[in-house]
């Protein structure tokens, strides 16, 4: 089968400025992959979205390489799939071609090993400001059904983070599921004695504590608090085989940095196996993407973890004839990736490529 492809292009801006590894960001910009078969009328898309101060690629980048790949005269999908990408264009690829897969068979995706999906996939919340701001909205989203929230922290506001969490513990006590990150901000001894500052159980873990995560081993035995690795799965996924399972209580999966979908499995599998939880979150990328993770999640786990998945509040518009939902403490996860196929080319810009693309596709 032939596959014409075509490449988009969004700039969506954020409802206010992120800080991304010390980077403010005021604009999301995105690729949207299409793969299109005009025998069988079907359309389906993958994104491709690195994120400024996360990813290693740029945008330009990651079409730079789209554009060498295609050209290369009557290549088939599997052969390109063969090549190295940047992880956020192997995830973007992996996308449409799933996507692809389910628009032509009429069935939603299989992913894991999990006999039966998940209806729904709980959302954490994210928490930021001064303790005070912090515990007012953790109040109102309390009150909408939200029941994991998740608050950044770093050695430079640890004093304003165990307020904050003070004051959370006093209000909701084991109601909650409070998770912290802090991007590998702390010194072992500096993380040591901020988790000794914490109530005891008022938090569920914190994700990076550590500038050095092969010594979460030693932050564990000194405060019985368990981590969650984020970066670390990229940055050194050796460590998985040094720091001590018990030591951890969560995997973050964000396929679009981990390198794909296929990786994301892995990881999640990891995770069911030794009893963690696997956290799939977004890079706040758009609905594409959103839609397809919650679905991910769903499929992996019988009971998902409250997953990363509420960026969408936090940019102006999607993509999505359908947009995905905002302030909803659970996803319907079929929904949700079931409108992710579903693309408004009116928010997208056509990317001028050097030429028409085509591309065989194995039946």
């Amino acid at each position: 089968m032939e596959l014409e492809l075509s490449l988009y292009r969004y700039a969506i801006p954020f409802t206010e400025p992120i800080t991304v590894k010390q980077q403010r960001l005021v604009m999301r910009d995105g690729l949207v992959l299409a793969l299109t078969s005009a025998t069988e009328a079907v359309t389906a898309f993958g994104e491709i979205a690195p994120l400024f101060g996360l990813h290693s690629e740029t945008l330009e980048q990651a079409e730079a390489q789209l554009v060498t790949l295609f050209a290369t005269p009557h290549t088939t999908l599997a052969r390109i799939m063969e090549a190295q990408f940047y992880p956020s264009v192997r995830t973007g690829l992996e996308m449409a071609i799933h996507n692809f897969t389910a628009a032509r068979s009429g069935a939603l995706p299989r992913f894991g090993t999990t006999p039966h999906n998940a209806e729904q996939v709980p959302v954490n919340a994210l928490l930021f400001g001064a303790s005070n701001e912090v515990v007012e909205r953790a109040e109102r989203l309390f009150t909408a059904g939200y029941r994991t929230f998740k608050l950044k922290v770093n050695a430079a506001n640890s004093a304003n983070a165990i307020a904050s969490i003070q004051a959370l513990h006093s209000r909701f006590g084991n109601a909650i599921a409070l998770r912290l990150d802090a991007n590998q901000s702390f010194t072992l001894n500096d993380a040591i004695a901020f988790g000794k500052a914490l109530p005891d159980g008022s938090i569920a873990y914190i994700e990076e504590p550590l500038q050095n995560a092969e010594r979460i081993g030693d932050f564990y035995a000194a405060t019985a608090i368990p981590a969650a690795l984020d970066e670390t799965l990229w940055q050194n996924p050796a460590l998985l085989d040094i720091i001590p399972t018990k030591a951890l209580a969560a995997l973050v999966l964000k396929p679009n940095r981990l390198g794909g979908i296929t990786v994301a499995e892995k990881f999640a599998r990891y995770a069911a196996e030794r009893g963690l939880l696997a956290v799939v979150s977004s890079a706040f990328e758009s609905g594409i993407s959103l839609g397809f993770y919650a679905w991910l999640a769903a499929s992996c786990n019988a009971e998902p973890a409250a997953c990363g998945l509420d960026t969408s509040r936090y940019l102006a518009f999607d993509v999505l004839t359908t947009p995905f939902p905002t302030n909803t403490p659970l996803l319907d996860a079929a929904q949700c990736y079931r409108n992710s196929l579903q693309v408004n080319l009116a928010t997208l810009k056509p990317c001028a490529m050097p030429q028409s693309f085509r591309i065989l596709m194995e039946n």
